[in-house]
């Protein structure tokens, strides 16, 4: 794959996520009366930018990885210390601290909630152009020796619920059993204008990528119909987009736990390097599944800022919850050591992850 083709798409994905991440801060922050001084794309030393009427730096800073926004009267730029004692009353009100316990959840709240309205922006755009991946649930073919054969699964069967949820296309299906891990599972099938429920346990199917790593995949040995893409209105796909989101949110969740079971394996934790060969392929595969990319990682971002951990948005969220709870903010030594705890576990997963990346594409 062509280097300059990867790190551009990989630069271009990352610079809009991030983009509208930031975005969702700003435009509630000047909502609630907030005064920005800095919108940056990136970290580290800026590369170019403008100051706009109200005196906020826009500006393209050195390292991509992440942005961020800096409020008037914050010392850095997670809000976590403040120098508001020399400012005047009229200043100190257009401070992020001078706000209610209400605006500042509201405030950091809406940049991961803006990752989640991009990807389904991004994902009705799609539904509507060149449609949503949509698949009769119809068994077609059953495959001999599989768990679909054993569990007693016949050609023409429609499946209406897996693992007591709706299945309305095929993919649907799929993404229960990929989800699942690996025990059986109650299925309802249509037969004769009956209701059949089988109970069928998924079998491991093994390969192995381009780079000899191993690829686990869980099947049930079934094909549906074939494959179509249903396009849709503007408002069936805003809903159809919405809906996907909240399944690939739901699908993140459940990986995340699966991995803390140790149900489902580490590795497949990917870091940037992951991100940016993702990125590439996408674009080489088309401006669909670019998009396509850019929604899911969009989910993914918002998910992981939620997390409650300290330094992101989630371990804001929680002080802030406290503080709603307990009538005073937590104390400014309490929320120093538990920023450097979150700092630390931040650090520890980006050097994971990078290290997964390193194991994955035999760097070394």
């Amino acid at each position: 794959m062509d280097l300059i083709t990867t790190t551009l798409s990989f630069l271009v994905l990352l610079t809009i996520l991030v983009f509208f991440h930031e975005l969702g801060h700003y435009w509630v922050a000047r909502k609630n009366g907030v005064k920005v001084n800095v919108f940056s794309v990136g970290f580290g030393p800026e590369l170019f930018g403008y100051t706009d009427k109200n005196q906020t730096r826009w500006k393209f800073s050195l390292v991509p990885l992440g942005g961020y926004v800096k409020m008037f009267g914050d010392s850095d730029v997670s809000s976590s210390t403040h120098e508001t004692g020399n400012l005047s009353e009229e200043e100190y009100l257009t401070t992020f601290k001078a706000k209610s316990v209400s605006q500042r959840f509201a405030i950091v709240a809406a940049g991961p909630i803006a990752n989640f309205v991009l990807a389904i922006i991004l994902l009705a755009g799609l539904f509507i152009f060149v449609g949503q991946p949509y698949s009769v649930p119809r068994v077609s073919n059953v495959m001999e020796g599989s768990a679909a054969e054993q569990a007693g699964f016949m050609v023409d069967d429609l499946v209406v619920e897996a693992d007591g949820q709706s299945v309305l296309r095929f993919e649907d299906l799929q993404r229960i059993v990929q989800l699942g891990t690996g025990d059986a599972i109650t299925v309802h099938v249509e037969r004769d204008q009956q209701v059949v429920e089988l109970t069928v346990t998924p079998k491991v199917d093994i390969s192995f990528d381009s780079r000899g790593n191993e690829v686990k995949r869980l099947l049930l040995g079934i094909q549906s119909k074939g494959s179509s893409y249903k396009k849709h209105d503007p408002w069936t796909a805003v809903v159809q987009a919405g809906v996907e989101t909240y399944d690939l949110s739901i699908g993140t969740f459940k990986a995340i736990g699966q991995i803390f079971q140790g149900q489902r394996s580490v590795d497949e934790l990917g870091g940037p390097v992951r991100i940016a060969h993702m990125s590439g392929q996408a674009a080489e595969a088309g401006l669909a599944t670019y998009i396509w990319l850019m929604a899911v990682l969009s989910i993914n971002l918002g998910l992981l800022n939620l997390m409650p951990i300290p330094m992101l948005d989630g371990g804001h969220l929680l002080f802030y919850g406290f503080e709603a709870a307990l009538g005073r903010p937590i104390s400014d030594r309490t929320q120093e050591y538990c920023f450097r705890i979150g700092l630390a576990l931040v650090l520890s997963l980006m050097l994971f992850v990078t290290w997964n990346d390193v194991g994955y594409f035999q760097l070394f």
